[in-house]
């Protein structure tokens, strides 16, 4: 499991890298579904990790909403990190509100914080 979590966390900094390149663009060549669905997959996958490390099978777990509510429940400092204004947390990567920059900024933000959040606790490096 602790390596298909550090598979997961590798795979979600990679996505974070992405996304944030797309947004040093100039604004018309941004493209905001690139970010929104790599930003998704950067909360996705660092979720599932925290899971997978604490021997906890996030297939269970069928939307964003439900890995962080879990993440919650394991260790409270999760509630630091905001993730209620995402208008995707409800869905795995079928959200349909990914085309405006603005909607895109808030999830691309959630994504870093979270990575932030990962690296004060430790939870990766």
């Amino acid at each position: 499991m602790e390596q298909e979590a550090n598979r997961l966390f590798d795979d979600g900094r990679e996505k974070l890298n992405e996304a944030n390149n797309e947004l040093y663009k100039p604004k018309e060549d941004v493209v905001s579904y690139l970010v929104c669905k790599n930003a998704q997959h950067v909360i996705e996958n660092y979720l599932k990790g925290f899971l997978l490390q604490k021997g906890i099978d996030p297939t269970n777990y069928k939307t964003i909403d439900s890995l962080y509510q879990q993440c919650k429940t394991i260790n409270k400092n999760f509630e630091k990190v905001e993730l209620s204004h995402m208008e995707c947390n409800s869905e795995l990567r079928n959200s349909k509100s990914c085309n405006e920059v603005s909607k895109v900024s808030k999830c691309f933000e959630a994504a870093s914080n979270l990575d932030t959040f990962f690296k004060q606790e430790k939870i990766i490096s």
